[in-house]
């Protein structure tokens, strides 16, 4: 059996359009000029809402503005992002054989909706949301604690950079979207263990692995 770690927006969410949306919204509330573009989230090192806020501007001082404005909208938002297509298939498939979690930087709260909406709330374990303590290596860790048995084989499945770098770091395997918010290239330069293309494969890196 396989301990498998999502990360949430770009790998399950398709909810980049809202993520430049509500950025948005929140730098014009926030009295902060500048035109939010997808290359504000896609050349981020460190993929967050702190760090996007920063990138389209926000000054230190009010990223934890910014970041409660944009996790406020997408919880105000009548229905949750769309996932992306193939994907409800693999993660029910999934979670007969193997165990699930997600580590995000969204809410707990705005995840567990959108699992809800889609059906598929039963398939996961657990979710480590922003709202809980510690950055996404601890939160992974956190998951190994209390999942591992020793014996499994251990995947993080994310959309950037910093997923990439944080499964290094602790110690499991890391297989990078490319369906996600950043470019190919930047998945590219934080050397995955593997790049996939389309949600089928993912049983493609637990049978090899």
């Amino acid at each position: 059996m396989s301990l498998i770690i999502f990360d949430f927006d770009g790998v399950l969410a398709d909810s980049l359009s809202d993520m430049l949306l509500f950025a948005q919204e929140a730098c014009n509330e926030l009295g902060i000029d500048h035109t939010v573009t997808q290359a504000d989230l896609g050349n981020l090192e460190v993929m967050s809402f702190a760090t996007f806020g920063l990138a389209c501007g926000v000054p230190m001082e009010l990223t934890g503005e910014f970041v409660r404005r944009c996790t406020n909208k997408f919880k105000e938002k009548k229905t949750p992002p769309a996932i992306f297509n193939g994907l409800p298939d693999v993660i029910r498939k999934l979670s007969k054989e193997s165990i699930l979690s997600i580590v995000t930087g969204n809410t707990t709260e705005n995840v567990n909706s959108f699992l809800s909406h889609h059906g598929l709330l039963d398939c996961f374990h657990s979710v480590y949301g922003v709202d809980i303590p510690g950055n996404k290596i601890e939160k992974i860790k956190l998951v190994i604690d209390q999942f591992d048995a020793g014996n499994e084989a251990i995947f993080f499945i994310g959309d950037s950079l910093s997923d990439i770098h944080a499964a290094r770091e602790a110690n499991v395997r890391s297989i990078a979207v490319s369906w996600g918010h950043q470019t190919l290239e930047m998945l590219v330069h934080g050397k995955p263990d593997v790049i996939i293309h389309k949600p089928a494969e993912i049983f493609d890196c637990l049978i090899n692995w």
